[in-house]
């Protein structure tokens, strides 16, 4: 019989057979809370009501509309819409499947825009798994192993990790930034530097972020090189972080080219770039196009998740709630010498788990991870040594659920330090 690849890893043991806002249900009808959101996907909720009828009577009209052949109405909407929040500036849009099929065509661009060969990317940094994307990925060997030979002309400077390196903040990111300089000095000179990738908030990387200091430097240095800055909000855009953007943390920091998807379509494959309609012009003819990149279900999946998050004020309360579960998981942390630090934005909240002696402790964090799930709660690791507990719940969460994943994670902590 055949099988799903053996290489697949589950976090979870959950079969889900139907979700409906903040939960997922199994066979049996367990309910369980949702606090990966599909990985950063459902920003509004599994199913939510007016997603669902969009869907529906979208697909009741044309399922796909090729759009390099036709355009359709749920295209040209969207792309209306979009404007509404995309950041000053960028006019054009390009529509892609998945966030490394747009990490992919922001790389091309900027690679044909300015005629420049190398990228600079940082330590920690996750934009994909495809070729191009995996040689820029650095949050760990199982994104780029026995994959080689990678991509060439990819740089990796140092991220203010202020935590992991000891610093102060300020410090973090002054020693962040000479090590940028250095890398421009030693390995990818201005010159034949075509773009600065980076994440607003390090995902797989461990939920760090870049401090609105640091993003301003790159932004300097970006202007002084004429090089791209690009800004990749895959899993902070649409609100997660308590902004409709990550970058809006940092005042007067705006992007060349942002690429988002995730919570873009609430779990319907849709990804996009966008930048000015300038920069846009200048890829190649024929560089950008694709089968099913802007679907027509899909973008009006989109229409609503934007309509959703408007009309319920889900990037508000992502910033509401988002510092109430901060706040319920420093008091966890402040009785567990192992958590050792709580860290995030918005709902994009981290807890890493260390030993004694500061190694990553990887397993207790995989045991908590697994004792949550035993107790309703979904969750996902992350780092470069898994040994990051991360929660990123749907939007649309409230106090009460809050408070409820916050029992059940001192629940699953307690237990699992019970147990060794």
């Amino acid at each position: 019989m055949p099988q799903l690849s053996p290489v697949l890893q589950q976090a979870t043991p959950v079969v889900a057979t139907r979700g409906e806002g903040m939960y997922l249900y199994d066979a049996d009808d367990r309910r369980y809370l949702d606090f990966t959101a599909g990985v950063g996907v459902t920003n509004t909720g599994h199913c939510h009501p007016r997603v669902v009828e969009a869907v529906r009577e979208q697909a009741g009209r044309l399922i796909h509309g090729q759009y390099t052949t036709v355009l359709h109405d749920q295209l040209l909407t969207l792309t209306e819409r979009l404007g509404d929040v995309l950041p000053e500036g960028l006019d054009a849009l390009f529509y892609l499947n998945s966030g490394s099929e747009a990490v992919e065509a922001a790389l091309r661009l900027a690679r044909q825009a300015t005629g420049r060969q190398n990228v600079i990317v940082f330590d920690g940094s996750f934009h994909g798994r495809t070729m191009g994307a995996a040689a820029m990925s650095t949050a760990g060997t199982r994104f780029r192993a026995a994959s080689g030979p990678l991509m060439p002309g990819v740089a990796v400077a140092p991220f203010p990790h202020a935590f992991r390196l000891g610093l102060s903040e300020e410090a973090a990111v002054a020693q962040a930034l000479r090590g940028l300089d250095h890398v421009l000095a030693t390995v990818s000179a201005p010159e034949e530097t075509a773009a600065i990738f980076v994440e607003p908030v390090l995902g797989e990387g461990g939920y760090v972020p870049a401090p609105a200091a640091f993003l301003a430097g790159l932004r300097e240095r970006a202007d002084r090189h004429g090089i791209l800055l690009v800004l990749d909000e895959i899993q902070t855009g649409f609100g997660r972080t308590g902004r409709f953007w990550a970058h809006q943390h940092a005042a007067g920091v705006a992007p060349d080219v942002l690429i988002t998807a995730k919570g873009l379509a609430s779990g319907f494959p849709l990804s996009a770039i966008a930048a000015s309609v300038e920069l846009m012009g200048k890829a190649r003819p024929g560089s950008q196009g694709g089968t099913y990149g802007g679907n027509a279900v899909a973008c009006a999946a989109a229409l609503a998740t934007l309509d959703v998050i408007r009309d319920e004020g889900l990037v508000a309360n992502a910033a509401v709630q988002g510092r109430r579960l901060a706040d319920g998981l420093r008091k966890v942390a402040a009785q567990v010498p192992a958590i050792a630090d709580v860290r995030g934005t918005g709902l994009m909240l981290a807890s890493e788990f260390q030993d004694p002696d500061g190694s990553p402790d990887t397993a207790l964090a995989r045991g908590v991870q697994q004792a949550a799930a035993e107790r309703g709660l979904l969750l996902l690791t992350c780092g470069v040594h898994g040994n990051v507990v991360r929660m990123i719940p749907a939007l649309v969460v409230t106090a009460e659920q809050v408070d409820e994943a916050l029992t059940l994670w001192s629940e699953a902590v307690n237990a699992s330090l019970e147990s060794r």
